[in-house]
């Protein structure tokens, strides 16, 4: 009887250690799951992340018709780079 009771003892201590065990192996596959749907999900820009996407364009198109404004032609024909030697620009 001591040895039936000893082992009695033991068995909800390894019962509820296969049970967290159990629920660790379903959490980690949810996380799985989780992430293997996310990869797969389709990029669908927002509102926000489509109007940034077309301010920046804006800005860079303005840009330049600004620098094609404003840039006098021949006036920068060389220009010193880091190094000290002379890089030829495209004025084109």
């Amino acid at each position: 009887m001591i040895l039936l009771r000893r082992q009695d003892e033991h068995w909800p201590n390894e019962f509820m250690a296969a049970c967290y065990r159990q629920r660790t192996l379903q959490e980690v596959e949810q996380i799985r799951l989780e992430r293997l749907a996310l990869k797969s999900r389709i990029y669908r820009p927002r509102f926000f992340e489509r109007t940034m996407f077309n301010v920046a364009n804006w800005m860079i198109s303005t840009g330049k018709q600004l620098r094609e404004h404003y840039e006098v032609p021949g006036a920068m024909k060389y220009s010193h780079s880091s190094m000290g030697h002379l890089d030829a620009l495209k004025t084109d």
